[in-house]
């Protein structure tokens, strides 16, 4: 149990716009967004990487690259590469998928290749920089049997991960409580835990967190937050228990 006051809660939101149309306006509106809240991430496809870390310049908040996005289906050269280009032009997070066919697969060695191959670009750019870089994990849970969860949760407490993630929220479900707290059982505390995918509403954002997750990706950060503002209003506080 931990106690979270509007801005700690505002600081596990990943304020996310990954639609293949978004602009240029749409980009320095999230952005903007996210100052605002004082969000601790926007989530982003890898393109965006450059024009929202300039946008960003000088706070604390991250730009967070979405590699191999939304599938996964790239070969772990490409996935690397992509994770190289993203941290060149201003990304201070990745958030990859993992390659689904080779988990359908049972090659386990190859997802635990692909993770220390992905963490190891993010390992080399947090020397060169003496940021963070933190890199995530993506399961697409929905997809994956809890067999499947578990092993990859597995593999992520050798590689060392910053996090391992739920969900892209592109595919035909998102994150549940069940996941999560799944997830979190079987990483402990070596590794955090990101819910992501139909987080739209105050009560699920709070049921992800007592689940055990430490960051939450979503769109409807804004509403979330606010609406979690009004309740500590009237009730008079100025913080929770979670």
């Amino acid at each position: 149990m931990a106690r979270y006051t509007i801005d700690d809660l505002a600081r596990l939101v990943d304020h996310t716009n990954i639609h293949a149309d978004a602009t240029e306006q749409d980009m320095a509106k999230l952005c903007d967004e996210a100052k605002a809240y004082h969000f601790k991430m926007v989530a982003v496809n890898q393109v965006q990487s450059k024009f929202c870390s300039e946008q960003l310049a000088g706070t604390d908040i991250d730009t967070g690259a979405a590699i191999a996005f939304p599938l996964g289906q790239t070969s772990i050269a490409a996935k690397v590469f992509e994770t190289m280009d993203a941290l060149a032009n201003g990304a201070n997070e990745i958030d990859y998928v993992v390659n689904l066919t080779q988990v359908k697969a049972g090659n386990w060695d190859y997802i635990a290749d692909e993770m220390a191959q992905i963490v190891a670009a993010c390992q080399e750019a947090r020397e060169a920089t003496g940021l963070e870089i933190p890199c995530k994990v993506i399961l697409e849970t929905c997809m994956l049997t809890d067999e499947e969860k578990v092993k990859i949760c597995e593999i992520a407490t050798r590689v060392k991960p910053t996090f391992v993630k739920t969900s892209t929220g592109c595919a035909n479900g998102g994150a549940t409580v069940e996941d999560v707290k799944l997830m979190k059982q079987t990483v402990g505390d070596a590794v955090k835990v990101k819910a992501s995918g139909g987080i739209r509403d105050a009560d699920t954002f709070l049921d992800m967190v007592r689940a055990g997750a430490e960051r939450i990706g979503c769109s409807a950060g804004i509403p979330i937050i606010d609406e979690l503002r009004r309740r500590f209003e009237k009730q008079g506080i100025d913080s929770i228990e979670l």
